[in-house]
C-alpha cells in the first residue's frame, strides 16, 4: 500500500517540480547564440558514421590517437551537444545487462514521489530471477519509494525494480513503457523484456542506446543524485538500517579500481550473457562526457572500469580537436516528450545535483515559474492521495 501524502512529502513534491524548473531556466540562454567555441558542430543524421563497422573517429591533425580498447562495443559522446566524438559498432545489438536500469529509471522516476511511502508485499517479490543482485527489500516492511530508488542506483537490486514496477502499473506494462520510452528517444536498438536487465532471450540494447539514455538521465536532477551516491542507508526494519555502497568502482574506488577525477556515475551491470557492461559520466573543465562500454573481451572482471577511464581520458583530450561520427539525437523526428523544442544542456541539471553554481544568466526567470511548480506539484499530490492506495501510474 501506499500511504497518505504529509506536508514533508508535499515538500518533497514541490521540491521535485522547482530541481525541474531550475533544470530548464537556462534554456533561453543555451537556445540563442553561437555554439560554444572549441565545440564541434553536430553532424547531419545522414552524415552517421555510427552504422558503420569498426571504430569511428574524424580527427584534426594533432589529435589524441583513439584507444585500442577489447569492448565489443562502445560509445564516447559530448553529454551537453549529443556529438559523437568517437565510437565503435555503436549500433550492435548486444545483451545490456543492469545498464538497462538506466532506462526503467528514466520511464518509472517521474511516475513516484520520492517521498510516497510503501509497504512491500509478498507478490510485488515474486519472479525475481535466480543469481539476481539484491539490496534486502522484505515483505511487510515500509520504505519510502527513494529508499527503493538507493536500493536501484547503488545496489542494483532486482527487488527494488520488482516493487517499483508494481507500483508502476506492473511488470509487463512497465516493460512496455520503457519500450515507448526508448523509441521516444531515438533509441531503436533496444528490446526489453525485463525492466531489470536479467538476462531473457531476445533483450538487446546497443552502446548507442544506452549512451542515449544515460545522457537522458542525467536531465533529471533526482537521476543524477542517485547515481552518483557512494553510499547509503537502506531500512533493515525494527528502526535499524544498514549500509549500502555503489557497485560502480569508478566511483568508489573499490576493489584496487582507482576513482574517476569528476565521475557523475551512472550505472554498470554484469550478467553471464552479457558479460560486464558501463554506462559512465564524468564532468572537468566545465564539459560533461558520457561513455558507454560493452562486454570488454580481455583483462578480467574490472576492465570495465579501466577502458571506460581511458574513453573519458581520450575524450576531454580530444575535445574541440575532432569532428563528430554522429549524434546522440539522431533518431529524433522531434523535441523529446514534455520538453521544449531546445532542450536544457544536460550539465545545467548536473550542476543542480552536484551543487555546482550554475554559469551564465537565465535563472531570474525560474523564480518567477518556481511557484507555479509547487502548485502543480500539489495538485498531483492531491491526486494521488484521493486515489488512496492505488499505484501511480505513468
Amino acid at each position: 500500500m501506499i500511504n497518505g501524502f504529509s506536508s514533508r512529502t508535499l515538500l518533497s513534491v514541490c521540491a521535485l517540480s522547482v530541481a525541474g524548473v531550475l533544470a530548464l531556466a537556462p534554456v533561453a540562454v543555451a537556445a540563442g547564440g553561437e555554439p560554444t567555441p572549441g565545440r564541434p558542430r553536430a553532424v547531419p543524421a545522414h552524415a552517421s558514421l555510427l552504422y558503420r563497422p569498426g571504430t569511428q573517429v574524424r580527427p584534426h591533425p594533432g589529435a589524441p590517437r583513439v584507444p585500442a580498447l577489447s569492448a565489443l562495443s562502445w560509445v564516447v559522446a559530448d553529454a551537453d551537444s549529443g556529438d559523437v566524438l568517437a565510437a565503435h559498432a555503436a549500433h550492435r545489438r548486444l545483451p545490456p545487462a543492469s545498464t538497462l536500469k538506466t532506462l526503467f529509471a528514466l520511464t518509472v522516476l517521474p511516475s513516484l514521489p520520492a517521498g510516497l511511502e510503501h509497504t512491500v508485499s509478498e507478490e510485488e517479490l515474486r519472479g525475481i530471477g535466480a543469481g539476481s543482485s539484491l539490496v534486502g527489500v522484505a515483505e511487510g516492511r515500509t520504505y519510502r519509494i527513494a529508499d527503493l530508488w538507493r536500493g536501484v542506483f547503488l545496489n542494483s537490486g532486482n527487488d527494488a525494480v520488482h516493487v517499483l514496477a508494481a507500483l508502476n502499473g506492473g511488470w509487463s506494462a512497465t516493460a512496455a513503457r520503457m519500450q515507448a520510452k526508448a523509441r521516444a528517444l531515438g533509441a531503436r536498438d533496444t528490446h526489453v523484456l525485463s525492466p531489470d536487465g536479467y538476462d531473457t532471450p531476445g533483450q538487446v540494447s546497443s552502446a548507442y542506446d544506452l549512451a542515449v539514455f544515460g545522457r537522458e538521465g542525467l536531465r533529471n536532477a533526482d537521476f543524477a543524485r542517485y547515481c552518483r551516491t557512494v553510499s547509503a542507508p537502506f531500512p533493515g526494519g525494527g528502526g535499524w538500517s544498514y549500509d549500502i555502497q555503489n557497485t560502480n568502482r569508478l566511483l568508489t574506488g573499490a576493489d584496487g579500481v582507482e576513482r574517476y577525477p569528476g565521475l557523475i556515475g551512472v550505472k554498470n551491470g554484469y550478467t553471464t550473457h552479457a558479460g560486464n557492461t558501463l554506462v559512465a559520466a564524468a564532468r572537468r573543465d566545465g564539459r560533461t562526457l558520457v561513455v558507454t562500454v560493452m562486454n570488454p573481451q580481455e583483462g578480467g572482471g574490472f576492465a570495465v572500469y579501466e577502458e571506460a577511464r581511458a574513453l573519458l581520458d581520450w575524450g576531454f583530450a580530444a575535445a574541440g580537436r575532432v569532428d563528430p561520427v554522429g549524434s546522440l539525437e539522431a533518431g529524433l523526428a522531434g523535441p523529446r516528450p514534455g520538453q521544449a523544442v531546445t532542450a536544457a544542456p544536460v550539465s545545467a541539471t548536473v550542476a543542480v545535483a552536484t551543487g555546482e553554481k550554475p554559469h551564465g544568466s537565465g535563472w531570474g526567470p525560474a523564480a518567477a515559474v518556481t511557484g507555479a511548480a509547487c502548485l502543480g506539484a500539489g495538485g498531483v499530490a492531491f491526486a494521488l492521495r484521493r486515489r488512496g492506495g492505488d499505484a501511480a501510474e505513468g
